[in-house]
């Protein structure tokens, strides 16, 4: 009988879910809102259910009591047949963690060291792990890391020029968004094994956001360091940041190292920028000449770590736009792409407003792909080859 697996990704206020059997996607959805507004949605692929409705306050109170109203739709769908295991997305694994494994008690509490490292994510992410362990508690948990894939990285991409010590104790350069690169090059060494050999570029564009070059599967460089804050703006997030900027604001300005901490996470990047909001949608439709300026550093900021990833790998043969805004926001793709004749980089038009794989203009020295992310799919497999080497074990 086909395994049952269900992935969570877990939130600040919201759970993403993908029930799986065997490869096949039975259903999936959202609760979000938690604490405040909670709803869920939920589509199954096999009973064709549609659940689309607010939770009332108790329902959407916690993780916890969200996974209490999640599980009864769940056995509802499986007719009886157990959860055999639940794959986590965790975004910091820190230094010793590059391989999915299996959730301990002493696992958890290692991950919980690193929630200084990643606020926005690491804690909800634990918070969904404890919640599923007691709601299936015979199943297999397991953690997968979005530091994970760039944990071979060249050194020079993984140190800080501080003292030696910084380095040691774990003060590096992670990277993230590595299940979602994970994917990407999963899909381009069975599709196109000619674009996986080669130097590529790939640019996660959403509300969080990096770029990573990569070559033969590997990360060779990566825009995001120490946390998930450096590199690109975001939709709340500020990017690469002088540290300078950090000092004066606790000094001169007089914030605490949490005002800077929620300005820098929370109130920065597209948001901060046009005043307006984090969505990539809303600026586009807007009128407003500040959001217009917050998609003119979004796109400044994209080209420019376009051609330091491309030096990184001296040269360049692939770009692929995937994520949220890469995958559906046209109008950010032509603009990173224009006027970089200088690069033999051209996309056709017309290929690029219908969203097809390749958007390439005839006689690019470039390719430049559109590739929807799967980061769930990634952490199914994970969660599968652990799933069965338990069993084997056995």
């Amino acid at each position: 009988m086909e395994q049952v697996i269900l992935v969570l990704n877990s939130g600040s206020s919201s759970i993403k879910f993908t029930l799986f059997a065997g490869a096949r996607e039975l259903l999936s959805g959202q609760i979000s809102g938690l604490g405040a507004t909670p709803h869920i949605k939920l589509a199954s692929k096999v009973t064709d259910t549609r659940i689309d409705r607010p939770l009332n306050a108790e329902e959407g109170r916690s993780h916890g009591s969200a996974m209490g109203t999640l599980l009864p739709l769940l056995e509802a769908e499986l007719g009886g047949r157990p959860v055999d295991a639940v794959g986590h997305r965790v975004v910091h694994g820190g230094v010793v963690h590059a391989e999915p494994l299996r959730i301990t008690p002493e696992i958890l509490s290692d991950l919980r060291s690193l929630e200084p490292l990643a606020p926005l994510h690491q804690p909800h992410n634990l918070a969904g792990i404890e919640a599923a362990t007691k709601a299936f508690p015979d199943a297999l948990q397991t953690a997968c890391f979005d530091t994970a894939f760039h944990r071979k990285h060249p050194w020079v991409n993984d140190t800080f020029a501080l003292p030696r010590p910084f380095y040691e104790e774990g003060v590096r350069r992670y990277g993230f968004h590595g299940l979602s690169y994970e994917y990407i090059c999963s899909y381009l060494k069975s599709a196109r094994p000619d674009v996986y050999a080669g130097r590529v570029i790939v640019a996660h564009l959403g509300n969080g956001a990096s770029m990573c070059a990569i070559r033969d599967g590997q990360s060779i460089g990566s825009t995001m360091g120490f946390t998930a804050l450096d590199g690109l703006p975001m939709g709340t997030r500020c990017g690469q940041l002088d540290p300078g900027v950090v000092l004066y604001l606790l000094t001169t300005k007089g914030m605490s190292p949490e005002e800077v901490s929620d300005l820098l996470y929370k109130g920065s990047g597209l948001k901060g920028l046009s005043g307006i909001s984090q969505d990539m949608r809303t600026l586009t439709e807007s009128n407003d000449p500040k959001a217009a300026e917050a998609i003119d550093y979004f796109v400044f900021r994209i080209r420019r770590e376009l051609g330091a990833m491309a030096a990184v790998l001296g040269g360049l043969d692939t770009i692929v736009f995937t994520g949220g805004i890469g995958e559906n926001a046209a109008l950010i793709r032509e603009r990173v792409c224009a006027d970089q004749d200088w690069l033999g980089l051209a996309i056709d038009k017309a290929r690029n407003e219908v969203r097809e794989e390749d958007i390439s203009a005839p006689g690019s020295s470039i390719k430049v792909l559109v590739i929807p992310t799967n980061e769930e799919e990634m952490i199914r497999r994970h969660t599968e080859n652990l799933l069965n080497e338990e069993t084997v074990a056995a």
